[in-house]
């Protein structure tokens, strides 16, 4: 299994713990008590292992589509105001990633890096309606072939306290590939224009890089 590098550290470290703390159960607790305690804490260093990985995936988008940029459920598709940098009426699609989920978090489209902000915030839990405005944060903007832009957002959650942005202003997106990381459940927001062809659903579980989930007008 493929790790993301930024789950190297602390694998480690918490690999390092584990040790520590299960040869401290072995030396001076009853065997009836150190292994069950230490066979859980194998079961965490399982659970985190889980959570850092990172399977390569390929996307054969169109220049035009939209492809789900992360795993998990889709929780919104609505039309709403986007007041932070396209300042018009969108389509939000979000969608909610559970601590079970890869959170690798990938580019939706191909094109160009237009816009990218970090915002600092609270860390309510994801699903809450003010999330997207009020947590922990960050936005990017890709212009695609035909000029549209598209924002999307990174939103840290109640446990996800750290948010890890890679796209920079003027970077080349291409759809499907590596643009941040988001530790411990989360949700992510996409802000499409309002002419978008949607082709998911309330209630779709979405694989990243692979699943077409809107396709841009030409």
């Amino acid at each position: 299994m493929r790790i993301h590098r930024e789950g190297i550290t602390i694998l480690i470290v918490t690999f390092l713990l584990i040790t520590a703390i299960s040869i401290a159960f072995i030396l001076f607790l009853p065997a009836i008590y150190a292994w069950p305690a230490v066979i859980l804490l194998l079961i965490l260093f399982g659970f985190i292992i889980w959570f850092f990985r990172n399977p390569p995936r390929n996307s054969l988008a169109h220049p035009l589509d939209i492809v789900a940029p992360v795993d998990g459920k889709v929780v919104v598709i609505e039309k709403t105001y986007e007041k932070e940098y396209l300042k018009r009426e969108v389509i939000q699609v979000s969608i909610f990633m559970s601590p079970l989920n890869v959170h690798v978090c990938r580019y939706p489209l191909t094109g160009d890096v237009t816009y990218t902000k970090y915002h600092p915030g609270k860390f309510m839990v994801a699903f809450h309606p003010k999330s997207s405005e009020l947590n922990e944060r960050t936005s990017v903007a890709v212009q695609a072939e035909n000029g549209a832009e598209v924002l999307f957002r990174q939103i840290a959650g109640a446990v996800a306290r750290r948010i890890v942005l890679y796209a920079k202003l003027n970077d080349k997106a291409t759809a499907g590939e590596e643009y941040g990381f988001i530790k411990f459940g989360s949700r992510l927001d996409i802000f499409l224009p309002t002419d978008t062809e949607i082709l998911c659903k309330l209630g779709d579980k979405t694989k990243g890089a692979t699943d077409i989930i809107a396709r841009l007008k030409d």
